[in-house]
């Protein structure tokens, strides 16, 4: 079986062209098509693609895309709210697809497309890629290990700065992203899964908008997205979870900190730092293994080489015919837990979740 796999990406904003200066460092593969109804994107992809030594068409439609190109894989990155409608067409040309998180906007639609992805032969990825980034995945291969003991805190701090602009300001309102906590923390309750390896059974956040994005208008609205939050999960198996959230805190000396405690001792991972720290009980620690990434990776994209290190992973499914690394799922339940963390800050009640028959309470 060849390992040479064409792209196309559907959505060429921010994202869409971090995903084609990565698929530039994979061996084999080939972009050779890009459909965004932006003038502005196809320019600024058209200027990318050149420097970048890339020749893909570059169009305004999905229609268009797959009338020129037959491609393999397609990766989506276009505007959350419309993940659900741009997928179902890639679906019906039988193409892999690696669908940028979150997976929808809305619970119901990303059940929706988790039904229809059980019935989906190709290759099918939700880009939670975060687990991707090396550093966190030695971290994380160094928790499963058990050095830390049976895990009974995890805890997630993301310090940051505020949302990037995008193409028509969709991201300053809910009603586009799902919430904050839908939008940019998916992938820390995908983590939390993840190193877990468990399912919550309960989830208790409070969380607002306190500074950002206050003195802005579109349309003459206010945009409604929170900017900080405490995100409480309980797991089935007994461990606890927190997500600390700032997005005005762009000065961190480290923007995201991740941590597990056990009976044997505290694992920490530091980023951008690249550091696991292993801090025992018995205070013979702490003791630091440096984690790099490769500078072609980091070069490609705001996500410390996850971007790169994820399309690796998903080329060789691709070339190999085997299963995705992160399932529909995945991405399902990083949804609902997001959703569910929005509807306690809403509310100012716990949400109970329940996953033993596939779906949340």
């Amino acid at each position: 079986m060849s390992t040479h796999k064409t792209y196309a990406i559907i959505g060429c904003g921010m994202m869409g062209r971090e995903h084609m200066r990565n698929i530039a460092l994979v061996d084999d593969a080939e972009l050779v098509a890009i459909a965004d109804p932006d003038a502005g994107s196809r320019d600024l992809a058209a200027k990318q693609a050149a420097e970048l030594g890339q020749s893909p068409v570059i169009l305004a439609t999905t229609d268009e895309l797959f009338a020129a190109t037959s491609p393999d894989a397609v990766i989506v990155a276009s505007p959350n709210f419309t993940h659900f409608d741009v997928v179902q067409p890639i679906m019906e040309r039988g193409c892999a697809i690696l669908l940028e998180k979150p997976m929808c906007t809305t619970v119901e639609d990303a059940r929706a497309l988790e039904r229809l992805v059980e019935q989906y032969e190709p290759l099918f990825w939700v880009g939670l890629e975060y687990r991707y980034m090396p550093p966190v995945t030695r971290f994380i291969e160094r928790v499963q290990a058990g050095e830390a003991g049976p895990v009974k805190m995890l805890t997630i701090r993301e310090h940051r700065f505020p949302f990037l602009p995008k193409v028509g300001d969709w991201n300053r309102f809910n009603c586009n992203t799902g919430g904050t906590l839908v939008e940019k923390c998916c992938h820390f309750f995908d983590l939390m899964r993840h190193i877990l390896q468990d399912e919550p059974v309960r989830i208790f956040a409070s969380g607002a908008q306190d500074v950002n994005h206050l003195d802005e208008s579109y349309a003459g609205e206010t945009p409604d997205i929170i900017d900080n939050a405490y995100v409480l999960v309980d797991f089935a198996g007994g461990a606890r979870a927190v997500l600390d959230l700032c997005m005005f805190a762009e000065g961190s000396q480290e923007q995201e900190d991740i941590y597990v405690a056990g009976p044997v001792g505290k694992l920490e991972v530091q980023l951008p730092g690249g550091k696991v720290i292993w801090s025992p009980r018995d205070r013979s620690g702490p003791f630091v293994e440096q984690v790099d990434v490769t500078p072609e990776a980091l070069a490609a994209g705001d996500h410390h080489g996850a971007t790169y290190y994820q399309l690796l992973k998903f080329h060789a499914a691709l070339a190999g015919s085997t299963a995705p690394r992160i399932t529909a799922t995945d991405g399902v339940r990083s949804v609902e837990m997001g959703a569910a963390a929005q509807q306690s800050i809403a509310t100012g009640q716990p949400v109970a979740l329940d996953f033993s028959k596939g779906a949340a309470a």
